[in-house]
């Protein structure tokens, strides 16, 4: 082979391994960091009840949905609180960006909210805990984005301004109490979608 014809090939093999995208896969951390992610959510989880049994005293107001209080739909119209970011499987038209994506939004939200009711509970320093895994939680959701190259952008959450809307003891107990019970409801969602995101790369691996 002449040193001409050496050097185009040598051209044309190092345009193209620029021109490639790089390819992911379970070896450039992916698996380990959704595994740490699921621990996290799972820790969330556990202690959400605890903070509800100890912030939470008006009667009626349970995680168990068959202990719910009557007329509380009105209530809950008049706070308005946001609904969580609806979680999907992986499909064509629900991509990983995508459910990453809602994941850090429903988070973040959540954070928000906390942050509300917390301004407005005597149990205040009961959130804190909670509060800081979320915020870990977000990190690692952060995290995942990166290695995954989707390069991820902060969730834009306006303020529900709910804090304004807590005027008695009564509200705010049941606000505290919505807000817990929905991200109970987000977070487990939040692990069945890491389980199957994890299942789903483990198959294209």
């Amino acid at each position: 082979m002449s040193p001409l014809l050496l050097a185009a090939l040598l051209c044309s093999l190092l345009a193209v391994s620029i021109a490639a995208p790089v390819q992911f896969s379970p070896q450039d951390g992916f698996s380990q960091h959704l595994e740490l992610a699921k621990s996290l959510t799972k820790k969330l989880l556990s202690e959400i009840p605890t903070v509800h049994h100890s912030c939470v005293g008006a009667e009626g107001l349970s995680l168990e949905p068959s202990a719910e209080v009557k007329n509380l739909e009105y209530i809950m119209a008049a706070l308005a609180i946001p609904a969580a970011p609806r979680l999907a499987p992986i499909s064509e038209t629900h991509t990983l960006a995508m459910s990453l994506g809602r994941i850090s939004e429903g988070l973040q939200l959540h954070q928000h909210l906390l942050q509300e009711v917390k301004e407005k509970l005597e149990c205040s320093e009961k959130l804190t805990p909670l509060l800081a895994d979320l915020r870990d939680l977000s990190a690692q959701v952060h995290k995942v984005q990166q290695v995954a190259q989707l390069s991820p952008s902060e969730p834009q959450v306006q303020s529900s301004l709910l804090s304004s809307r807590l005027t008695g003891d009564y509200e705010v107990q049941v606000a505290t109490h919505l807000v817990l019970q929905q991200l109970r409801s987000f977070g487990q969602d939040v692990f069945r979608s890491l389980r199957h995101i994890l299942t789903h790369s483990a198959l294209r691996a």
